[in-house]
């Protein structure tokens, strides 16, 4: 469904789960940041109130994911860590259309969006499948659809607005770079700053 080319090694879980409170802390981190794009898209493509009610509805779900992941850092004892450098996002910021139209660039907006929601849910799924902790295997598990239906949204929307463009062939690219990407990240926990 998602069309990621490489699916991650479920032995990530099990090294995620050796390091919670940085996992949990990077997870909320990018809920925050989901929240923020959601908004972005909004103050910079307000002239579609359909987009507009949407993005909305994403960034209100994204604070409530922050909120949730927050809760569970403390029900845990842990300490939501500081905010940090997401390699992973920053790469996939490389391949954003730099040239071209205002069009182009909102297109390539929704695409790179639909991505990181794309492997949101993937990792969910992974996560759900294969920790050990019930409570956080069904936290996981409940957030993986929330994450599909963003990544439907942001890619309904290029292809909406897209018509004119070729979506089909530019989104087979993204996931082509994700791909070529994503291998560097595939079981490594980010080191702290």
């Amino acid at each position: 469904m998602l069309g990621l080319k490489l699916a991650t090694d479920p032995r990530w879980a099990k090294l995620a789960e050796t390091n919670l409170e940085e996992i949990l802390s990077d997870h909320a981190w990018a809920e925050q940041k989901a929240a923020s794009n959601a908004l972005s898209v909004v103050t910079n493509n307000s002239e579609h109130p359909d987009l507009v009610t949407d993005m909305l509805a994403i960034a209100k779900e994204e604070v409530e994911h922050f909120e949730l992941v927050h809760q569970k850092i403390v029900e845990r004892g842990l300490t939501l860590r500081r905010e940090r450098k997401d390699e992973y996002v920053n790469d996939l910021l490389k391949f954003l259309k730099k040239d071209g139209s205002r069009l182009h660039a909102f297109i390539d907006r929704m695409m790179f969006s639909a991505l990181i929601e794309a492997r949101s849910c993937e990792r969910f799924k992974v996560l759900a499948q294969n920790l050990s902790d019930p409570d956080l295997a069904q936290f996981y598990r409940d957030l993986m659809e929330s994450e599909a239906n963003h990544y439907s949204t942001f890619l309904g929307y290029a292809r909406k607005y897209g018509q004119t463009l070729n979506v089909e062939k530019r989104w087979q690219e993204w996931l082509a770079y994700e791909n070529a990407i994503i291998v560097n990240y595939g079981s490594r926990i980010p080191e702290e700053n």
